[in-house]
């Protein structure tokens, strides 16, 4: 690999760490810029940055312009709040410098539309790191869809499920900008983890696409029930964001899918992955694969099937994550990060297309704006923007590169 120069936006709890840890980690980064509008954050990342790389020699700015501008940096990875994604990333887009964006939701359809007018008028690389295409059960299963053991694939379902209360008030946590939009906005604001796997599994943008969808939100009551005995400086705090938000997806291929974003009541941490076909399903909550002629539904009996997954990964795992267990997996979110990463800068130096490129990170940002719309109108159908202008029709040409989805 050639070495790059690359400059962070945003030094929160993702920032730092990939500007500390993740990047260097790989052996031919330096990390020459960082920028941050809170300038304590910023002084604090470049201490660590200096302390773990051992390089001082390292441009600071609160402008994130000033980094993507400056002839010091090359590559520019944005991590910055969900509502500077787009004006990061259509910059650096212009100013010809690569592009690896941290994921989250749209604010409007034409923000999207000028994103992918942008990556179209300048063939600047551009790749959304949802590290969740990279998931060992992931990639595995979308594997047995590839190779036909699943049939035909029917139904898809996924979601955030992430109780992130405190979080959200910010309670231990500073300056943390997620609780905002819960405030301000009741829509699906984080579908990619979900979405960027199950795009994937079935070819979205490649011979597929989302056509509508129809959200439903419950009542928004989490959060006022956490708050209630936190202190005074909570009690006014008011928020939109349904507890439950659950958004029906029908695709062109005639699947459907269903995912869920559920963050403001106690529960347990999942994504809900689940993918259904005439032949057989996988359920990531147990962990389990069920195969017709197989394995035999005998109503409580299958119980003792549950977690049954690690048993078949030696015969299907995918070979991205053979290779990757025989070389150690490192880093966070279970080796995902790496993995994600790793895709980013393998497409740059070979010059393939993104594994994650602006036209799945569109289809997938959309679906906050239109779930929103649809829960405004009352629980209406909206149909998806085609920003592809038809291409989708046409299967992506497979390059063969070792992080290729």
């Amino acid at each position: 690999m050639k070495r790059y120069k690359v400059g962070v936006i945003g030094l929160g709890q993702r920032g730092i760490g990939w500007a500390r840890d993740s990047l260097p980690e790989l052996g031919f980064i330096d990390v020459v810029a960082l920028s941050d509008i809170y300038p304590d954050r910023l002084n604090d990342a470049y201490e660590q940055v200096k302390a773990k790389t051992g390089n001082g020699d390292i441009l600071l700015t609160q402008d994130y312009r000033e980094l993507i501008d400056s002839d010091r940096v090359e590559v520019v990875v944005i991590c910055s709040g969900w509502a500077n994604h787009f004006e990061a990333s259509i910059r650096a887009m212009k100013a010809g410098k690569p592009v690896a964006c941290e994921v989250g939701g749209a604010y409007s359809i034409d923000q999207c539309r000028e994103l992918v007018r942008v990556y179209e008028e300048t063939k600047t690389p551009y790749m959304m790191l949802e590290n969740c295409c990279y998931g060992e059960r992931e990639l595995t299963v979308m594997k047995l869809a590839r190779e036909g053991v699943l049939g035909r694939i029917v139904a898809c379902d996924g979601g955030y499920h992430h109780e992130m209360r405190a979080v959200l008030a910010g309670i231990g946590r500073d300056r943390h900008y997620r609780g905002r939009e819960y405030m301000l906005r009741n829509g699906e604001n984080y579908p990619t983890h979900e979405l960027g796997p199950i795009g994937k599994i079935l070819n979205i943008n490649s011979g597929n696409r989302y056509e509508a969808l129809l959200s439903v939100s419950s009542g928004a009551f989490g959060m006022k029930d956490f708050l209630a005995d936190k202190g005074d400086e909570y009690k006014d705090l008011e928020y939109k964001q349904g507890d439950i938000f659950t958004t029906f997806i029908k695709c062109a291929g005639g699947e459907t899918v269903t995912i869920r974003l559920d963050t403001t009541l106690p529960r347990y941490y999942t994504r809900n992955f689940t993918v259904r076909g005439t032949r057989g399903m996988y359920d990531e909550r147990n962990d389990s694969l069920f195969l017709s002629g197989i394995h035999e539904e005998k109503h409580n009996k299958w119980r003792s099937e549950w977690g049954n997954m690690e048993k078949f990964m030696s015969i299907y795992r995918h070979p991205l994550w053979q290779w990757y267990r025989k070389s150690g997996v490192v880093g966070t979110h279970g080796g995902m990060d790496r993995l994600v990463i790793s895709a980013f800068f393998d497409a740059l130096d070979n010059g393939y297309p993104m594994p994650v490129d602006v036209y799945d990170a569109v289809s997938m940002m959309v679906v906050t704006v239109l779930s929103e719309m649809s829960v405004s109108q009352g629980n209406t159908w909206v149909a998806f923007p085609d920003f592809t202008d038809g291409r989708w029709m046409n299967e992506k040409e497979r390059t063969g590169g070792k992080y290729e989805l």
